[in-house]
Parts: structure tokens; sequence; C-alpha cells
């Protein structure tokens, strides 16, 4: 199959191709035709897919209908705050107006408003309907602090969008301030040198997840050293994240490639890629350096030792190679599983190439045309590429989840124009507490 059946469709000034999925085409895209529709169909993920009542994006959307229906109003937090640079590059493409966006946002935040928060902070999952929490886990059922984070990252790039714009966009600026100050990261330190993830009013600390590094939540102490309300202070960082050091790794990598930190449990291939995407969809990676690392050169390595891991092919899996490769957290054969170097079972994930776009422009080129081109329908439908794919099993789910559609559609939108980079960045706070924690950036 050389693509899809493609019909071209002019929104502002750019070209965005609109399929009739299931049929076939020799049209061949260019590179910026191809990751315009990539992105554009990842978008509306976020905006005809977004639950109705909320503005929120579902945790999945699942083609297939196989999931129970009361899911379809579960919404995350976390998953929502992913795509909102989406949302804004969308702005700027010209595939919907500011005022359509303007609504969507000021939906947004009525529900998020009056959803369950502790100390400020939302649970993982809440029900699209009535603002209650919907528990991940028996335990899981009150706040979240890394969700949370996930979720401020993208509301504080839609503050800096907005702040200079008229009355509305001001309005919308000032209640995301609002709730950025409500968010009270001190009380999830418990008193000690270190952040914990979970908090339950019925169970407490019990969950007694403390966050250390190094995995995919950079971003919740970039947060809480950030926050003009309740900062916490760089030894949480240092002593806690850091763990005094033992962060650093001199052995870590592999494929001649080296890996600087120590990688929770995947040390010597590092982790699944969403850990270096995750934390940096608003936090810009180039330049970005502190007493551990370098984290432009961490994550290009850790998504070049993945790469190289697939093309390896250890396993022998079938389809692996430069044009297919990318392992990370997503549907498996299994359920679920944290695809990485030596915890493969022959599961490609597409969101980890394409999200990795910004390390690896031209190899994440190849799997995306790849994908496209040779798979076509099997592995994209009207919300961009499903979550996951397997030539080896024979296994195309038509499937997807907001956890990975976001980090995919905004970091598209950080490979072409910086525009989430740029925002989160030039966040005042943000800048006051990187340079607490001992981070040089460029901004």
């Amino acid at each position: 199959m050389k693509g899809l059946l493609l019909v071209l469709l002019l929104i502002s000034s750019s070209c965005v191709q609109e399929q009739k999925i299931g049929s076939e085409s020799q049209i061949k895209l260019s590179d910026e035709e191809l990751l315009d529709t990539v992105q554009y169909y990842t978008f509306q993920y976020f905006w005809k897919g977004a639950e109705p009542n909320s503005g929120m994006a579902p945790e999945r959307i699942h083609m297939d209908g196989v999931y129970p229906a009361q899911d379809a109003h579960v919404v995350t937090t976390g998953g929502t705050g992913m795509g909102l640079i989406g949302i804004l590059g969308a702005i700027e493409r010209g595939w919907i107006t500011r005022n359509q966006a303007n609504e969507h946002f000021q939906k947004m935040l009525d529900f998020l408003e009056k959803a369950d928060r502790w100390n400020g902070i939302w649970p993982h999952w809440l029900d699209g309907r009535t603002g209650k929490v919907k528990p991940f886990s028996q335990k899981d059922d009150g706040a979240d602090l890394v969700e949370s984070a996930f979720l401020m990252q993208g509301l504080l790039a839609v503050r800096e969008y907005y702040k200079n714009g008229n009355a509305s966009e001001k309005d919308i600026a000032a209640r995301i301030q609002l709730l950025w100050e409500e968010m009270n990261w001190n009380f999830h330190s418990r008193g000690r040198n270190v952040l914990y993830w979970h908090w339950s009013p019925k169970y407490l600390w019990d969950m007694n997840f403390a966050l250390e590094g190094y995995n995919e939540t950079l971003i919740a102490y970039v947060l809480a050293a950030a926050s003009p309300t309740h900062p916490i202070d760089p030894q949480l960082y240092h002593q806690g994240w850091a763990r005094s050091g033992e962060i650093k790794s001199s052995a870590a990598g592999a494929y001649g490639l080296a890996l600087q930190l120590r990688h929770q449990g995947a040390e010597k291939f590092g982790g699944p890629l969403f850990w270096a995407h995750y934390s940096f969809l608003g936090l810009n990676p180039k330049g970005l350096k502190d007493t551990y690392a370098d984290y432009w050169v961490e994550n290009t390595n850790q998504t070049l030792i993945n790469r190289a891991w697939c093309i390896a092919n250890p396993g022998k899996f079938k389809g692996y190679g430069e044009k297919l490769w990318g392992l990370t957290a997503s549907y498996s054969i299994t359920g679920y599983h944290a695809h990485r170097p030596d915890s493969d079972n022959g599961v490609i994930s597409p969101t980890a190439a394409i999200s990795s776009i910004v390390y690896t422009p031209k190899e994440s080129l190849q799997v995306i045309r790849n994908l496209y081109e040779t798979y076509g329908k099997k592995v994209f439908g009207p919300y961009g590429f499903y979550d996951a794919m397997s030539p080896e099993h024979n296994f195309f789910p038509p499937h997807y989840l907001a956890i990975d559609q976001g980090p995919a559609v905004s970091m598209i939108e950080n490979y072409r124009s910086g525009l989430g980079w740029k925002l989160f960045m030039q966040a005042p706070e943000v800048q006051a507490g990187l340079k607490k924690l001992g981070f040089s950036f460029s901004n």
C-alpha cells in the first residue's frame, strides 16, 4: 500500500491532507505535507475527540468500541495537559479560530475549577460529567502530583499565549494563574526532602511513591520550585530527585552512546521513550543543563539507543529496522506494557518515534513515512496513528491513549515552530524555578 486516498484541504495558508480511510492511493506526500497530516489528525483527538461537557481529553478512544461505555466520560488530567500545545499549534496553523479555542479553554477551566482537588492538586482521572474523581486504582483515588504537573505544564503555555490578548483571553490567563497559585507542592513533601506522587483522602500516603530520578517526573520538581505560592526548597530536588548525586551514572548506555543518568530499572539501555517526552513538552531540553546532566544529550542518546536496539533486533521481530523502531509505554499484546530495550515483546508504539522528532528528525520521519505509506489504514485513523502495532504478532488495534497522542502532537509542533518551548520557557516563574534548582538554560 503506497498510502491513503487523499483530498487536499486548504485551511488558511496551511495544506493539510484529508483522507478517506480505507482507500488506497499512489499520492506521495512531501515531508511537510506528511507532518501536516499527522499533526492535524492527532490534534483532533483533543478537539473533536474531547469529552463534550468538560472539554478535557478522554483517557482512551477505541474505534472498535470494545471498552465499557462509561469510559467515554473518563478524562485524564495529565493527558489533557500534554495536548494543549497541540491546540495552540492548531490556532497558529489556522485549523481552528482563536475564538473557537477561547471557548474551548473557557469550558475546560469551568470544569477544572469545580473538579475534585486536594491542596490544589487534581487526581489522575476525573468523570467529565461531574468532575468527581475516578480512581485510577484502589488507593490512587486522590491527588496525583505528577499528572497535575503535566496538566499545569500545558496550562502555563496557554497562559503565556493569552496573557496579552483581548479581555476574554486575559481572563483565561488569569484563571490559569489562580489554579497555578492554588497548587500546594510542599504538601506533597510530607516534611521530607523528596516529593511524593499520591495522596488519598481515604488512604493518605499509603502508596508511598517518592519521586526519585531518573524517569518522567522531572517536570514536577521544576514546577514545584517555580511555584509563586508554595515553592519547595531546592534540597528536595538534590536530595530527593537526584538522590544526593546517585542519579549520575558513569556506566550507563549502549551502542557507543552514553547515558549520564541512572534510568530507574533500565540503566544500561534507558527507560521507555516517554521519559524523554513527558517533562519536555514545555520544558525545552535544548541547552538545559544542571549538575547532573545535559538533557539534550541525554534525551537524544536515549532515543538513539532505543532505535539502535530495534535495528539490532535481538528478538528478531518482523518489521523492525531503520524504518520501524520506537519502544515506549502503550497498549500491548499483554494489555499495557512499558516497552523498552531489554523489555521488548515485538510491539512498536508509533508515539515513540513521532514524539522523538525533536531529537531525531530524519530518523523519526523515516518511521512516520513507513507507517503511513506501508501500513496505511491499519495504523492510521481519525485521530492520527493508533497507539500500538506489531507486524510480528499481526497486532493492529484501533485504539488511542491521550498520554501518547498528546506528546506526539505537541512535539511535532515543537519541532516545526518551537511554540510550546517558547511559551513555557518565557514564563518568569519557570525561569526563576530553574535557576533555583541550579539549571542553565536557553529560552
